[in-house]
């Protein structure tokens, strides 16, 4: 790719620069200052932090890397037709991810709606209108869900117009199939808080000739179960994308059956008269979530977990320094498995109650957030620190634990 260098040196070939390129041209070739961008954070007084909790929607996610943020700069000067650039970036995520097929939504919840809405209503435009409204129209009306993962995520399925059927045991699963079961639904997050496990899920729904769907939001890494479950065989798969990955924080993907992702399309933009017409996702955000996904497909996963592990460290040592303050390294198995801090301490030595703490660390200078806990605890998360903050973090919180000290 020619340089800025070189492109002046074969311009400087012609006589008049100015009169050959006129001013866009100039601003094109590099040769006009730019105006430097509107710190809009600091106009408008909005507070900008250090996160140290994690990849929470309050907190807008995740930062984008800088590849994803040119894509869509770049994708933002073009028109594009919307469903030719699903179907295209659609192929690559499933090669990816060992998918049949698959398309970017506005967040995994939009996957959630949009996936049942293509199992209810296949490729049958009349039932596609109808949604939410199944009466009468001989859609299915049921969606089967253990007990302990519905935990409110499930809203996204009575968008539909379905109705939610709890069981614990896998008899209780049996008896519950019926003709109007329309899917079997799993939340891979709280996995360990059902009897029935993945495995046993998708065999009894195959027995019964009934599709299954997966939330796994944010369940990655480890970059593996991007495939796991389409291995598995599970029907569909829904993952968030502005979460480890760092895509579009408004972007997630569904995959699985082919059949299953071309139906849901019909409830998708750019299509009208359906219940997803406003989870609207454009060509920046799906090229963006493309991109982030291949990068962190492709990403040395064993070198970012180090990096993690020292910046813990960091802040670990210093924690630990404060006498009465104990300091706990783990990993969660479900959901942000990344290496994660609880700090705890005892109240008779640190006189401190923890949401005191998360206020003072909020109102200093960088902000700081943290995730409160109870009875002294909090839990620090290093992932989504920018280099080098680990040491504000590790300096601000050993400042105000040591405050504290009796």
């Amino acid at each position: 790719m020619i340089n800025r260098r070189d492109l002046i040196k074969h311009l400087s070939a012609f006589p008049l620069l100015g009169g050959f390129l006129g001013q866009n041209g100039a601003e094109a070739a590099g040769l006009v200052a730019k105006v430097p961008a509107r710190n809009l954070a600091k106009e408008l007084g909005i507070r900008t932090f250090i996160n140290a909790a994690g990849t929470y929607t309050a907190m807008t996610g995740s930062l984008m890397h800088e590849e994803v943020m040119e894509t869509i700069q770049g994708a933002g000067k073009e028109f594009m037709m919307l469903d030719e650039v699903q179907t295209k970036v659609g192929e690559k995520i499933a090669a990816l991810t060992h998918a049949e097929a698959a398309v970017v939504t506005a967040g995994c919840f939009s996957a959630l709606t949009l996936g049942l809405a293509g199992v209810l209503t296949g490729m049958d435009q009349k039932k596609v209108e109808a949604l939410p409204h199944l009466e009468g129209t001989g859609m299915k009306s049921e969606v089967i869900i253990q007990k302990g993962h519905d935990i409110g995520y499930s809203h996204a399925l009575t968008n539909t117009g379905c109705k939610i059927i709890q069981i614990e045991t896998i008899e209780e699963l049996q008896k519950a199939i019926n003709e109007k079961t329309a899917l079997l639904w799993f939340l891979h997050i709280q996995s360990d808080k059902g009897q029935i496990n993945h495995q046993q899920w998708v065999e009894i729904a195959k027995k019964n000739g009934i599709p299954t769907m997966i939330d796994m939001a944010a369940d990655v890494p480890p970059v593996e179960n991007l495939w796991k479950f389409n291995d598995m065989g599970f029907d569909l798969v829904c993952v968030s994308g502005g979460k480890a990955m760092r895509g579009p924080q408004s972007a997630g993907i569904l995959m699985g059956r082919k059949h299953l992702i071309d139906a849901a399309r019909l409830s998708m933009p750019p299509r009208g008269s359906t219940i997803g017409r406003g989870m609207k996702v454009n060509k920046e955000e799906i090229l963006g979530m493309y991109v982030a996904l291949d990068k962190f497909v492709k990403m040395d996963h064993k070198k970012e977990w180090k990096m993690w592990e020292d910046r813990a460290a960091t802040i670990r040592n210093a924690a630990k320094s404060v006498a009465g303050v104990n300091v706990e390294t783990f990993a969660p198995e479900l959901g942000n498995h990344t290496p994660t801090l609880r700090i705890s301490w005892d109240a008779t030595k640190v006189s401190l109650p923890v949401k005191v703490l998360q206020q003072n660390l909020r109102d200093g200078s960088p902000s700081i957030e943290i995730m409160p806990g109870e009875n002294n605890t909090l839990t620090i998360t290093t992932w989504m620190l920018k280099p080098g903050e680990e040491k504000i973090v590790a300096t601000r919180l050993k400042e105000e634990l040591s405050k504290a000290v009796v």
